[in-house]
């Protein structure tokens, strides 16, 4: 599913693979050769997102950039990475070739460099910088400028260090930081998505002869919203007769 958000329209590479069932909102850009699979989802708030080349966001993943007034989060994520299963990503910059597993997360201000990786169930914290090449193991968590890497048990001493809600709603840390950061956000999602329009695109999957080095042509948008609905009568069409037919039936 395709949505316009906040003005802005993702835009398709015509080389690259949407799964139907992927949501993508927003000043979203994927790249040359991209595949977006089922569940996941890529949405712009505020701030763009970027996929680059041959790059993969796999099953159920969520990759969001955000940006308000004060602060802005865009996510740049570069050529030949993966993003895992179930993984999330948000307001950070990912260089080429880097690996995200499943169920990893990579929050605001983040930086991870080309080569780098996060294994099943790390963390790149809030404005942490994680070198080239360098790996977070599985359940541990990179924070820092260059990035330290701390143990599952280490998670509430650095959490004291963060500023994690001055830092991604800037709203000073105290007893009811929570609760005022949710209804700051929830006023800043009710306003951004309330002109949200759906557009689904059409993309030929029969391949394209080119020349050497010529890229492939821009995506051709068309409305297929006819064609959704007249398969949804259709298919009430198919389920009225089986009810029908069922009632016709002896009993045996």
């Amino acid at each position: 599913m395709i949505f316009t958000s906040g003005g802005g329209k993702p835009k398709i590479h015509s080389s690259a693979y949407v799964a139907p069932s992927a949501v993508l909102s927003g000043e979203v850009f994927v790249g040359p050769d991209c595949a977006i699979l089922h569940g996941a989802v890529l949405t712009a708030e505020g701030a763009p997102l970027e996929i680059g080349a041959r790059t993969v966001v796999m099953e159920n993943a969520v990759v969001k950039s955000s940006g308000g007034k004060a602060l802005q989060f865009p996510t740049h994520i570069g050529k030949d990475c993966i993003v895992g299963p179930g993984a999330y990503v948000v307001g950070a910059r990912i260089d080429d070739g880097c690996f995200v597993a499943s169920g990893a997360r990579v929050f605001n201000g983040a930086h991870m460099e080309s080569g780098s990786g996060v294994a099943i169930g790390g963390i790149v914290h809030v404005n942490a910088r994680l070198a080239r090449g360098a790996s977070v193991p599985m359940q541990h968590i990179a924070a820092g400028n260059p990035a330290a890497i701390f143990p599952p048990e280490k998670a509430a001493e650095l959490a004291q260090r963060l500023n994690f809600f001055e830092n991604v709603f800037n709203i000073e840390a105290g007893s009811d930081a929570r609760a005022k950061a949710a209804a700051a956000y929830s006023r800043f999602l009710r306003a951004f998505h309330a002109t949200d329009t759906r557009t689904d695109t059409e993309r030929s999957t029969k391949p394209v002869a080119r020349r050497a080095g010529e890229e492939p042509p821009q995506q051709q948008v068309a409305d297929v919203g006819g064609v959704v609905d007249a398969m949804m009568l259709e298919l009430q069409e198919m389920e009225q007769r089986r009810k029908d037919a069922t009632k016709k039936r002896p009993p045996s």
